[in-house]
């Protein structure tokens, strides 16, 4: 079940929380929604599952227009918000079973989906205690397992690993995958690496307007124009070494990376460079001791995209 948001605005008094958002999430992608504090992802995940309404702008859930169909919409969507929906004094075990019984499943299935949700989350050992009795980590599995209680088409995760160790948030990002390839997934985190190893496209926002959709790769071949190599070059001269390589065709710059190591920094836009700078150093008599490609990380795109 796709979704589709044309135009979103929503605002809080004088303030533009979304400002004119348009996004397509497609059956089996999970999108990993990102930006500062502030930013009106929150808003945005909000509007899409009913929880509040927006200004102007259309979201279309399964093709169905979300206003004319708010309650047969809303039994497609699981939905873990920032703020956990938990009742403290509920036994986790008594808890899922109300989450099942008011999204209406039935009776005759209401004990294996809650058996089956407290397999996937890892919540077997904690089953049976109170839910103000777990760590952090535990409340948020028992939030995941609520949102997945009545197998949903759409997935939105506001935050899904905050307060998870390293281990359980490898076994979520897991879980999200593997629902992902059935799912529509919107995920929102904090945490960069792993939206590069969950998520299919990254969508970032700043002040309530989007600044960047795609891929990661995309998004860092878009940051950097080109690639770079760092290079180092023995027994030649620096200032001569630096002159060959600025000379080559698809070379765009060359900095000095370390004058007295003889290493620098290439920038190039051709594939074919790498055999353009071994060749340059056969005929030059020189020594190519590291040739080391630098990637863009999503932490540097994201701040360049939303310090503003």
């Amino acid at each position: 079940m796709d979704i589709v948001i044309e135009n979103l605005t929503k605002r809080f008094g004088n303030q533009k929380a979304v400002d004119n958002i348009s996004l397509k999430v497609a059956t089996g992608e999970i999108l990993g929604f990102l930006g500062p504090n502030g930013a009106g992802k929150t808003t945005t995940m909000k509007i899409i599952t009913n929880f509040i309404s927006a200004d102007e702008g259309k979201v279309f859930i399964g093709g169905k227009l979300i206003d004319d169909h708010p309650l047969e919409i809303k039994k497609h969507i699981g939905y873990l918000p920032e703020s956990n929906p938990l009742y403290p004094d509920m036994p986790v075990m008594d808890y899922l079973e109300f989450c099942a019984r008011i999204n209406s499943i039935d009776k005759k299935l209401i004990e294996s989906r809650v058996i089956e949700m407290i397999r996937i989350t890892g919540l077997n050992r904690e089953k049976h205690k109170k839910i103000g009795e777990l760590s952090k980590g535990y409340r948020q599995r028992v939030g995941l397992a609520q949102a997945m209680i009545h197998d949903p088409e759409i997935l939105i995760l506001d935050e899904p690993t905050s307060g998870l160790d390293p281990n359980q948030i490898a076994e979520i990002r897991k879980l999200i995958r593997e629902l992902g390839r059935e799912k529509t997934v919107i995920l929102s985190t904090h945490i960069l690496p792993e939206v590069e190893a969950t998520c299919d496209r990254i969508f970032i926002i700043n002040k309530g307007k989007l600044v960047a959709d795609g891929t990661a790769e995309s998004l860092k071949k878009q940051a950097q124009g080109s690639d770079i190599l760092r290079v180092r070059i023995e027994d030649g001269d620096p200032d001569q070494i630096f002159k060959s390589l600025q000379s080559i065709h698809s070379v765009t710059m060359v900095d000095f990376a370390d004058r007295n190591m003889n290493k620098f920094d290439v920038h190039c836009r051709a594939d074919d460079v790498k055999r353009e700078i071994f060749r340059l150093c056969v005929d030059k008599h020189w020594v190519l001791t590291e040739m080391t490609p630098f990637e863009t990380k999503l932490e540097d795109i994201f701040r360049e995209l939303t310090m503003n």
